[in-house]
């Protein structure tokens, strides 16, 4: 059974970093792409980050410059730095893996930026 387990969130000062990691377990074949999405209270999920197999990344407009994805293909993890963050990046930090067959979702990990 596929697992998607996200770690590394938590709280952080304005200005702070945080590096979240998604580790998947169980077999995925044919992954096209790893991502970051979030959600905050009252708002929809939002793509955050998004690396293909091939290494191609697109970020949101909010967060370019700021956060940087990447992966570890042979691990078949992902994941996010996050520098200069501040109160709007307040959210819960979903990873999401998409192979051609179906995608996979993990929990979540909460992530809040206040002083």
């Amino acid at each position: 059974q596929v697992q998607l387990v996200e770690s590394g969130g938590g709280l952080v000062q304005p200005g702070g970093s945080l590096r979240l990691s998604c580790a998947t377990s169980g077999s995925i074949f044919s992954i096209r792409a790893m991502g970051w999405y979030r959600q905050a209270p009252g708002k929809q999920r939002e793509l955050v980050a998004r690396i293909t197999s091939g290494g191609s990344t697109n970020y949101a407009d909010s967060v370019k410059g700021r956060f940087t994805i990447s992966r570890d293909n042979a691990k078949n993890t992902v994941y996010l730095q996050m520098n200069s963050l501040n109160s709007e990046d307040t959210a819960v930090y979903y990873c999401k893996v998409e192979s051609v067959y179906r995608d996979y979702w993990g929990q979540g990990t909460q992530v809040t930026v206040s002083s």
